[in-house]
């Protein structure tokens, strides 16, 4: 028995093509099922924290170059998208298992009002991605004595 990988996004191109037949869409007049809907091949796994004085976000992105990993903020959006490379069969090896998922991905994040965009710092060590965005100055919580006479 061979075990088959699920993939909603597939099930969601079907149901896509099913209701073009069915309102008499001409396949020929639209994009092609595959580019209908455009979905990353894997998503790595992001961990968002906050503390007093920052956002921080880490993203495990292991197998993957740091020239192939490129982050933007860009209309409030922190984007985090790259490639994972898969290695090719060689003269005299064959891969009898492939688990890992390869390809390109794209995760993006809605950055808080408080953050401050111009001051983001990624740094990428060892598989992790770790994004830093400071809050802004005029944002910090401040307290203010109050006399009562």
């Amino acid at each position: 028995m061979n075990l088959i990988k699920w993939d909603p996004f597939r099930e969601l191109e079907d149901v896509s093509s099913r209701l073009n037949r069915i309102f008499g869409r001409i396949p020929g007049h639209t994009k092609p099922d595959s580019e209908m809907l455009a979905v990353a091949d894997w998503m790595p796994s992001v961990d968002i924290s906050e503390t007093d004085t920052a956002y921080q976000v880490k993203g495990e992105i292991p197998g993957v170059k740091k020239e192939d990993v490129k982050v933007t903020i860009q209309d409030g959006m922190l984007t985090i998208q790259g490639e994972r490379r898969q290695e090719k069969e060689e003269k005299g090896r064959k891969f009898h298992r492939v688990e890992c998922s390869y390809g390109s991905f794209v995760r993006s994040f809605r950055v808080p009002d408080d953050a401050d965009e111009s001051a983001v710092k990624a740094e990428f060590k060892e598989g992790m991605l770790n994004i830093t965005l400071p809050k802004s100055e005029k944002a910090k919580p401040k307290s203010i004595n109050v006399s009562v006479s």
